[in-house]
């Protein structure tokens, strides 16, 4: 049993975390990488994840069983001396002591057996089963999602996600560069996110009126029956990801919710002071290699 829970621990250690590095270097060979992470964090990600897989490699120096060696000595400081010796230390003792003062033949050697010495823990004792049922629950999903990682192919999120995560608030990634690109006219690199930052803030909409737009993303339903292309924004991995949208107005159907499209139309502001896109053309695209805006 204690060597099977030596293994256990020893997979949920270093084999978990070589798995999961595997999986970041074979991303980062693949070009897939950016499905999960931010690309300008893909060199940190990979390298380490090759010191994990070295350190992988040399933790199979240790003896098994070695993660439960705390690193201090049971031995040296709680040794005791045998019984002869406190027998020999009593057989040296002045003939001068008195008969009513020296210790009988019992107390002597009582006081010379050594005493168990008490470490504080103990390594062997039984751990409650809720502890234990914890431990292998904890273990069992932990290696599951590890082994789901190596045999699922990479995925993008799905727009049901990103309309999840859709509050209808003012985009947080939206930087002073985007407000100020927008304040001068320059919107010719804006992508989805840009776009967003830039209709949720605009002070006046008319100064965008007749910008020309050629936009990728996804399909999302809209206000007033009409939908929304929708581009997942990163910062730095999928966790963080944002929706950001923009309201289209397109003569053609709507598309289904999900599907790839690129938009090329113009900026328009709407009576209300409201920004749309006026879309002149809907192509329906196969997701891209790079689903995310950064």
């Amino acid at each position: 049993m204690r060597k099977s829970g030596f293994i256990g621990t020893r997979w949920l250690g270093v084999g978990l975390a070589a798995c999961l590095a595997v999986v970041t270097i074979g991303l980062a060979v693949t070009g897939r990488l950016g499905l999960y992470i931010n690309p300008d964090s893909a060199w940190f990600a990979v390298t380490m994840a090759v010191f994990v897989l070295v350190g992988a490699v040399a933790s199979f120096a240790l003896p098994l069983g070695a993660e439960a060696d705390h690193g201090h000595d049971h031995g040296g400081a709680h040794r005791h001396e045998p019984a002869h010796a406190h027998e020999a230390a009593h057989a040296q003792e002045p003939a001068l002591i008195s008969e009513g003062s020296r210790p009988s033949l019992r107390t002597s050697r009582d006081s010379a057996k050594p005493v168990s010495p008490s470490h504080g823990h103990d390594h062997d004792r039984p751990r409650h089963p809720l502890a234990f049922a914890a431990t292998v629950a904890g273990g069992v999903a932990a290696s599951g999602v590890v082994v789901l990682t190596l045999v699922l192919p990479p995925a993008s999120l799905s727009a049901e996600l990103a309309m999840s995560r859709d509050v209808g608030a003012t985009p947080l990634f939206g930087g002073a560069d985007t407000i100020q690109l927008a304040s001068t006219g320059d919107t010719s690199s804006f992508g989805v996110g840009e776009w967003a930052t830039a209709f949720a803030t605009a002070t006046n909409p008319d100064a965008f009126d007749g910008d020309p737009v050629q936009l990728t993303g996804f399909v999302t339903p809209g206000p007033d029956g009409g939908f929304d292309l929708t581009r997942l924004v990163i910062t730095h991995c999928v966790i963080d990801a944002q929706p950001a949208s923009l309201p289209i107005v397109a003569a053609s159907d709507m598309p289904d919710t999900g599907q790839w499209v690129t938009i090329t139309g113009t900026v328009r502001s709407s009576s209300d002071g409201r920004l749309v896109v006026d879309a002149a053309k809907v192509d329906e695209i196969a997701e891209p290699e790079d689903p995310y805006e950064y």
